[in-house]
């Protein structure tokens, strides 16, 4: 899938970095480009990407200090600066914009949702957002604004592809340490799945492997699967495991079936995110060791497994000594980890606002991910 990145916020601009230098590490050439944007001038001082300065008659570049409220406000005020310097890099050529950002802080939350539908409006590809949710731990403030911003982003952006903090993070990291680990996770996953359809160089997976063939793949996925598969809307997930193969693709059966379902169930981007409107399975091997059978067998239990008639399945050629699975889903609105999410993010806003009237019952979340206490942010 030929994409253009465009990181918002410090995050954003994290991820963003780590997915295009990913890609190029690799080969894919899956990133035509990349652009950060931020209002904190000290986060983009040290990203090798072209970037872009918002809100500088706001904040004057010192950030908007948490005010996802004001980060929309200055993204809106600037949203041309942005477009303009994309003018460039979307081209006829480009098959998908993905906006990169953290939901939880100021200039990601509130700017994401603004610039999805500024780009939605201009230019006719799919506007795909990363939304990064924070932890558990990481403060009300954090919970309020990415609940807001998730509620605003599901219905400006197509799809809302979601990285739960608290799914990658090893425990015992430090902040820095976990921030790391999370941002390699994504890359190697999302950086995956942007490959579909794409050439590939001589590179392996980082997984013990040499080269690439791209022409003997059994049933090679492309970008128009990833693009189906995503069409349903809503929110998104990504799971991904990997497992030693053996030489033999008919001892390899068992080995794509067994690692499949640890990327569903133990390895996804949004922990019990199973049911799902649609799903694709991408299976990464060397191609004389990737059993069709086990293929075919993988992608009807994801298709039990989710409950969806729709899932799409098949090979990405890549010479490793494993074999890898990467799950999306797409649709996974009714996950508990969103119900939950959504409600700890309108309870953050309540406690925030300290309302007058303290024993108002709380509208239950598990009705929609949708949740009526968490307001819009425009």
């Amino acid at each position: 899938m030929k994409t253009v990145l465009v990181g918002v916020g410090q995050a954003g601009g994290k991820v963003t970095t780590a997915l295009a230098e990913y890609d190029d590490e690799m080969g894919f050439h899956a990133v035509r480009d990349a652009l950060a944007v931020n209002s904190a001038k000290a986060d983009l001082q040290n990203l090798p990407l072209e970037t872009v300065l918002i809100g500088q008659d706001v904040v004057k570049g010192h950030g908007v200090g948490g005010d996802n409220e004001l980060g929309a406000e200055v993204m809106q005020r600037d949203a041309d600066e942005v477009v303009n310097a994309l003018g460039d890099k979307i081209d006829s050529a480009t098959e998908a914009v993905f906006v990169v950002a953290g939901l939880g802080g100021g200039t990601g939350s509130g700017g994401a949702p603004v610039l999805a539908k500024e780009l939605k409006r201009i230019y006719d590809v799919p506007i795909y957002t990363i939304g990064i949710l924070p932890g558990r731990d990481e403060g009300s403030l954090y919970q309020a604004n990415a609940g807001r911003s998730l509620k605003t982003l599901a219905r400006e952006a197509d799809s809302v592809l979601l990285i739960d903090n608290d799914a990658w993070r090893e425990s015992g990291d430090s902040v820095a340490e976990g921030m790391a680990s999370i941002n390699e996770r994504i890359a190697r996953r999302v950086g995956l799945l942007l490959a579909a359809g794409e050439p590939i160089e001589d590179r392996s997976l980082g997984l013990g492997g040499g080269g690439v063939d791209r022409d003997v793949a059994q049933s090679v996925v492309d970008t128009s699967e990833v693009i189906n598969t995503l069409r349903k809307g809503g929110l998104a997930a990504v799971g991904y495991a990997e497992s030693p193969a053996s030489e033999d693709a008919d001892d390899n059966v068992n080995v794509v079936t067994s690692t499949t379902r640890q990327a569903l169930l133990t390895g996804t981007s949004l922990p019990d995110a199973t049911a799902a409107d649609a799903a694709l399975l991408v299976v990464a091997g060397r191609p004389d060791t990737l059993s069709r059978k086990g293929v075919e067998r993988a992608r009807s239990w994801v298709e039990e497994e989710t409950g969806s008639m729709e899932v799409r399945g098949g090979d990405f050629p890549l010479e490793t000594d494993a074999i890898s699975s990467l799950v999306l889903l797409s649709g996974v609105e009714r996950s508990p980890r969103i119900k939950e999410f959504m409600n700890r993010a309108a309870e953050a806003q309540a406690d925030a606002r300290d309302e007058r009237d303290e024993g108002a019952a709380k509208r239950d979340a598990a009705a929609s991910f949708q949740n009526d206490e968490l307001d819009d942010l425009f």
